[in-house]
């Protein structure tokens, strides 16, 4: 009787190893770990301001500011598209974080935890007082003039480096803590995307906006229609982002309205999914014991079957789930870096230091983030606890959300980026901007660790509570 597969006692036989193989698994399996943590896209965009910060005040400043501003065109026949390096990074590859951004926030309405009201209200409410507070504050500060139009920069909280610092506290701090941070910074962004399209919109071109306005229709009709090919998203989603740069409203919004319409539905049901797989499992038996002999390279049937189960296995995942994936670590990895290369390399006057401490648009974005993000998240947090609509995470005290609220004070990659918006044709205020942004990220991240830090203890850590716990 010819061999059948390895059984599940010897699963390595029949597993080919190569002479190296093993010493490299060895080598990057640590690495890929190390890759895959909350932490190390908070590092690596940590890393990339501070390399930015370097160049922008050492011998290659001013290359560095030639290069963002050098054009670059892309031409077919008479039709032309000319940025310059700094618009091709905010207007073009950003675009791909705002698309990860909507699928996050698609994902987390239709099956996460804000898709269940009472566990929504909390993380809702705590961002609604998180961004209207700095904003408020910021505001106060400058009521009128050029700077006014900055109140939206100390809204937005940077999930990657708020949920990265909470990160390295997971020892101590509960999980429900780390899930209500990562809701509270998802709605912080769908806030901060619907400010951006409505609030720093200058002018608007009717006809452009009227064909992405179509091209967004086009979308809902495939996701309508059950398309789960995600080449014909691709395609309109670029003529959306096109047509949206032309009509005034930042082109950023297109990734957003692109998430939004990727279907969340897979093709196979799970049961389907089971029936599909132990037949292609049974005619793979088949066939290999069939032919014993052959492998996979030389038997064409076995070849088929391997594909038909790869195409199956993604059939049982619905796009939403599948993009999210493939995105995630491109755009924590390349663009944000990229990002904060581009946007976080601003000259420091040493000499008038004391001078821009003390410039109102440093004060606002300094007193938003720091100040505003407490009283706000803090102050909405225990509303909704005292009015008995929400329930703190599970074994969660509030001394902890108190705690987060300060994490929340980290501003960077999305006031960076409104910041840029609100103050593009004033390089002076945008300087001053920068300046608190990355000093208030400084101060809000050490004193929201450390309070995180004093208030809990590994204990904390251990899900021996309830799913919820009353105020």
């Amino acid at each position: 009787m010819p061999p059948g597969p390895p059984s599940s006692k010897n699963s390595d036989a029949g597993v080919f190893h190569a002479r190296w193989e093993r010493h490299f698994h060895r080598i990057l399996t640590p690495f890929e770990e190390f890759i895959h943590r909350q932490t190390t896209s908070g590092l690596l965009l940590m890393i990339s301001a501070v390399v930015a910060l370097a160049i922008a005040n050492g011998p290659f400043a001013q290359q560095y500011q030639d290069f963002l501003h050098t054009y670059i065109s892309i031409s077919f026949g008479e039709w032309k598209l000319k940025l310059s390096v700094l618009h091709w990074i905010n207007d073009g590859l950003m675009v791909l974080f705002f698309f990860v951004v909507g699928l996050e926030l698609k994902r987390e309405f239709l099956v996460g935890d804000l898709a269940n009201l009472r566990n929504a209200i909390l993380p809702l409410s705590a961002a609604v007082g998180g961004m209207v507070v700095p904003a408020l504050i910021y505001f106060a500060i400058n009521p009128s003039g050029d700077a006014a139009v900055g109140w939206g920069i100390p809204m937005a909280t940077d999930i990657a480096f708020a949920v990265g610092a909470l990160a390295l506290l997971a020892s101590r701090v509960p999980k429900g803590l780390i899930t209500f941070l990562v809701a509270l910074a998802i709605v912080d962004d769908l806030g901060a995307v619907i400010v951006i399209a409505v609030f720093y919109t200058e002018t608007i071109s009717l006809v452009p906006l009227a064909i992405a306005a179509a091209l967004f229709g086009a979308l809902i009709i495939l996701n309508l229609g059950g398309v789960r090919m995600t080449l014909p998203y691709l395609l309109i989603a670029i003529a959306l982002w096109y047509f949206l740069l032309l009509s005034g409203v930042h082109a950023t919004i297109a990734g957003v309205l692109g998430a939004m319409t990727v279907p969340a539905r897979p093709k196979y049901n799970p049961a389907h999914f089971s029936l599909q797989v132990k037949d292609l499992l049974g005619r793979f038996n088949k066939s290999y014991q069939s032919h014993p002999d052959q492998s996979t390279l030389t038997n064409a049937e076995l070849r088929g079957i391997i594909q038909t189960l790869d195409n199956t296995m993604s059939r049982a995942q619905a796009p939403l789930q599948r993009l999210e994936h493939g995105w995630h670590l491109p755009v924590a990895f390349l663009v944000i870096p990229i990002f904060a290369l581009a946007n976080a390399g601003i000259p420091v006057d040493f000499a008038s230091f004391g001078e821009t401490l003390s410039h109102p648009v440093v004060l606002g974005v300094s007193f938003g983030l720091v100040l505003g993000k407490f009283i706000g998240i803090t102050g909405a947090s225990w509303l909704v606890l005292k009015l008995g609509i929400a329930d703190l995470p599970r074994n969660t005290r509030f001394t902890q959300i108190a705690g987060v609220s300060l994490l929340a004070g980290i501003g960077f990659t999305m006031s960076f980026f409104v910041a840029s918006l609100g103050f593009s044709d004033n390089e002076e205020l945008l300087l001053m901007a920068k300046t608190g942004i990355l000093m208030a990220s400084a101060i809000a991240g050490i004193m929201g660790f450390v309070w995180l830090l004093l208030v809990s203890n590994p204990e904390d850590a251990r899900e021996t509570a309830p799913e919820t716990t009353k105020h």
